[in-house]
């Protein structure tokens, strides 16, 4: 089979296609027909070698999983004897990442069975790809330790990238009133999509207008932990849930000095969660919730994709594509 390798830390360059060996599935495995995948930050900083991902999960010096990708739509091919949830034929989704052994940018991957879930019918695999993992993290962030209410004020700064999109339109439906904050080139579409206000912020900077919020969720972190605080309202809260991961941390220790109700926030997620998958699921069928889609890559073209969201110009997700043949 076909798949995208890694087989060094660095820029989208390292990346090779080449042609491995199919998987097989262990007893409590799915062996999977990938269809589609998607790109995220946190792919790109695994490709980069972030320290953090080197010491959690991928070694120190080159990376463990040499396959990368996380984000899955596809077919079940072959199921081990121990799985019980599917069979072949099945049509899946769901989020390979840590604790599990991505290998999404493949023609195939086998995954544990509680990784997946079957894909609903109504979407396609190229709009199921873009939900796992950027609108599970969007929906518990918003609904974590305080989750948003109705009429609250809420920021959404890197508001146009994948986490961000859904973001908006997670918050618009728990009946937020939303700020959008990104680049010129992504406000219309910020609009389109709920976003009751829009900030430019290559033209104003949202913590210095006198505007106060009762959540800010921020997923593109290159701010200190006084500039938010300023942002907030006196119980507000802000969430970091991507971006710059020295900054985040360095936030986090800041913030354990931090007196009064206002609180800075690390944004966590537990991928695959059933009952998020089957809320988001629902959203989805009643059009409230709609991936963004900014362009689709095939699969031996995955390195220009990172490329592309490297440059930060990417509205919404960019996924990609696996088309198949009769010899994979």
């Amino acid at each position: 089979m076909k798949a995208i390798v890694c087989t060094k830390y660095g820029s989208p360059d390292v990346l090779q296609l080449k042609e491995v060996e199919k998987p097989t599935p262990k007893d409590n495995e799915v062996l999977v027909k990938v269809h589609a995948a998607s790109v995220n930050a946190a792919d790109l900083e695994i490709l980069r070698g972030m320290f953090l991902a080197r010491l959690l999960y991928q070694g120190l010096l080159k990376p463990k999983n040499t396959i990368l990708g996380t984000d899955i739509a596809g077919q079940v091919e072959a199921v081990g004897r121990n799985v019980k949830q599917f069979q072949p034929g099945d049509e899946i989704w769901g989020d390979l990442s840590y604790p599990y052994s991505f290998g999404t940018f493949a023609e195939y991957v086998c995954a544990p069975e509680n990784a997946l879930r079957l894909k609903p019918a109504s979407m396609t695999f190229e709009e199921a790809a873009t939900i796992p993992t950027a609108g599970v993290v969007a929906l518990q962030n918003l609904r974590g330790k305080r989750p948003i209410q109705p009429g609250q004020k809420v920021l959404i700064n890197g508001a146009g990238g994948g986490v961000g999109t859904f973001a908006v339109q997670l918050a618009k439906y728990f009946g937020a009133e939303v700020t959008g904050v990104d680049s010129t080139g992504k406000l219309d579409m910020l609009r389109s999509i709920g976003a009751d206000h829009v900030i430019d912020y290559t033209q104003e900077d949202f913590t210095k207008n006198g505007q106060h919020y009762d959540l800010i969720l921020d997923v593109v972190v290159h701010r200190w932990i006084f500039d938010y605080k300023r942002a907030l309202s006196p119980k507000g809260i802000c969430v970091m849930v991507g971006g710059s991961m020295t900054r985040v941390f360095l936030n986090i220790l800041l913030g354990k000095l931090m007196t009064g109700s206002k609180k800075i926030g690390l944004g966590m997620w537990k991928p695959n969660k059933k009952e998020d998958l089957d809320f988001l699921k629902e959203l989805f069928e009643a059009g409230k919730v709609v991936p963004v889609i900014d362009r689709r890559y095939p699969l031996s073209e995955v390195a220009a994709a990172f490329r592309y969201l490297e440059e930060g110009h990417a509205q919404g997700k960019v996924v990609i594509t696996v088309e198949h043949n009769s010899k994979t």
